[in-house]
């Protein structure tokens, strides 16, 4: 349901002047309030779990990059594959982090202004809803982890090879992107 709100007469530009001409009448304009409207400060502080603001602004797919990225930095921070470069990993942390959540709250302005018609702000592409669509790569690689947890679980097998194989995991999805990026330009 919308809310129709008044501009009220604190607003100058619409203040009935001092000498109105003959038959002239306020007539406040009416403004319709948008229920797809994000709350900058809100998505802010959403995004004190990285990504969380940009989901709640409708930008998904940055929502979980940003996510992946602070997951990954963390990660590479908590293990000993980054010994001396620590202060370099988190210091970048630090900075996306706050990066992250700045760019939370500038989105849900600037999504604002585009519902609101502003020339020459359109809302990106890549906003949308969350729809169930098909990847054959992402399911692929959920059956081959669910294949892998099943085989230790119901089988006993052992799992010591994925530590030492893991690596092939963003191998090929490095591979992958690079391929279809490539792909694309064509």
């Amino acid at each position: 349901m919308n809310r129709v709100e008044t501009a009220g007469p604190e607003d100058p530009a619409l203040q009935t002047p001092a000498n109105p001409p003959p038959g002239w009448t306020y007539n406040p304009p009416a403004r319709v309030s948008d229920p797809r409207r994000k709350q900058p400060l809100l998505a802010c502080f959403l995004s004190l779990m990285p990504g969380l603001g940009q989901i709640y602004v409708g930008y998904y797919k940055r929502g979980f990059v940003n996510a992946i990225v602070v997951c990954t930095l963390i990660t590479l921070l908590a293990s000993d594959a980054v010994r001396g470069a620590e202060p370099l990993f988190g210091v970048f942390l630090a900075f996306f982090w706050m990066y992250n959540i700045i760019d939370a709250g500038r989105r849900a302005a600037l999504y604002n202004l585009a519902l609101d018609g502003v020339a020459g702000i359109t809302l990106p592409e890549d906003v949308g809803t969350i729809g169930v669509r098909g990847s054959i790569g992402g399911g692929l690689l959920l059956i081959l982890l669910g294949a892998v947890a099943l085989s230790h679980t119901l089988w006993g097998y052992s799992l010591a090879w994925v530590r030492d194989y893991w690596p092939l995991l963003p191998i090929g999805l490095g591979v992958y992107l690079l391929v279809k990026g490539v792909m694309d330009r064509k």
